[in-house]
């Protein structure tokens, strides 16, 4: 994709957003995030701390992001907003610093390759989505010609061209959430800081937001997006950073952080003909916690260190010969993952 962030060529030579279709796409495969360690990170917190008055927002923050999709997820109060308010350059780090492509997110400099979708809603609300998208255009530097032509691009691109014309107070969340997602686009920035992105959207909706941020990613961009549905962000991206009190409690894929809890109890569903038999036997094996009898003859285990419960689970049912019909791990989501690191701790769904 060519470089479109410098404003439009003062002789007129204003070239066209490249806007992708959103069509659905079926050969668009599950997006999958590439090891790019030698290159440089596109956003980068380096031992980062903020505090608001006695109270810490985030504490000792050190993360990079590369090219592709990262889900940043938590609890409510664990540091998410935060840390993208320091990523888009409204809060200054008290420690440590933030860089966007070199640039301390607080500079200019930084801010131009920068995309911000909020999870708040605070429109001019008088004013019409396009109205809206082309003043945001126009703020970036661009002419006025490029600014309607961006801007009718990126209504495309994100499905409001046809609702386009009316006011912003007679939006719907979903409708509200389209604009926002487009004037983070219309100056076509390298990162893209979405929080919340997915909610109020309807299912059609989400699945063209998912292959939006897919297309995207595989375009270079880096894409930050907090999310508290994160069965929908399990489908976007397998790469997520977990925050809990003001802290990166975890990064990495959702099956290395699995790894990482093998200490953690772990609920395996298995259906037999000899529930109670096996109950049993499960509960003589060291890494089982508890069995509980549920219904037609199926069991419930809660054991530790899955990497050693299964091998030795598949050398019971071997000894023993019980008729296994079913075996389903309850709790391997993100939902589970993220309870886990938050010490059990209920995770708010928003919708």
């Amino acid at each position: 994709m060519p470089d479109l962030l410098e404003p439009a060529d003062p002789r007129g030579r204003d070239r066209a957003l490249n806007a992708p279709s959103l069509q659905p796409e079926p050969a668009l495969a599950p997006f999958v995030v590439v090891d790019q360690a030698d290159e440089p990170p596109l956003l980068l917190f380096d031992h980062v701390t903020k505090w608001y008055g006695p109270v810490i927002g985030v504490n000792q923050i050190t993360l990079e992001l590369r090219p592709g999709i990262t889900g940043l997820v938590g609890s409510n109060g664990a540091g998410k907003s935060t840390l993208m308010r320091l990523a888009t350059g409204q809060l200054r780090p008290d420690l440590g610093s933030v860089q966007v492509l070199g640039h301390d997110a607080w500079q200019f400099e930084a801010k131009r390759h920068v995309g911000y979708s909020p999870d708040v809603d605070n429109f001019y609300e008088d004013m019409s989505g396009r109205q809206f998208v082309e003043t945001m255009a126009r703020l970036c530097g661009f002419s006025r010609l490029e600014a309607r032509r961006r801007t009718e691009e990126t209504l495309q691109l994100v499905g409001m061209a046809q609702q386009a014309s009316r006011r912003l107070r007679g939006y719907s969340k979903g409708m509200r959430q389209r604009i926002k997602v487009a004037q983070a686009l219309v100056h076509d920035p390298e990162v893209l800081i979405l929080d919340e992105p997915l909610s109020g959207i309807d299912p059609v909706g989400r699945m063209e937001f998912l292959a939006l941020f897919r297309l995207l990613a595989e375009r270079g961009k880096c894409l930050l997006v907090s999310s508290h549905e994160l069965e929908e962000l399990e489908k976007l991206t397998d790469h997520v950073a977990v925050m809990a009190e003001a802290r990166i409690a975890a990064v990495g894929t959702l099956a290395q952080i699995r790894d990482l809890l093998d200490d953690h109890p772990l609920s395996i569903l298995i259906g037999s003909d000899h529930p109670r038999q096996m109950a049993g036997a499960l509960l003589a094996m060291p890494d089982v916690l508890g069995v509980d009898l549920g219904e037609q003859d199926s069991i419930v285990v809660r054991a530790r260190n899955p990497r050693r419960f299964f091998p030795e689970l598949a050398g019971l049912v071997l000894e023993e010969n019980y008729d296994v019909h079913r075996l389903e791990t309850l709790d391997d989501s993100a939902h589970a993952i993220l309870g886990y690191l938050l010490g059990g701790r209920r995770v708010e769904k928003r919708g």
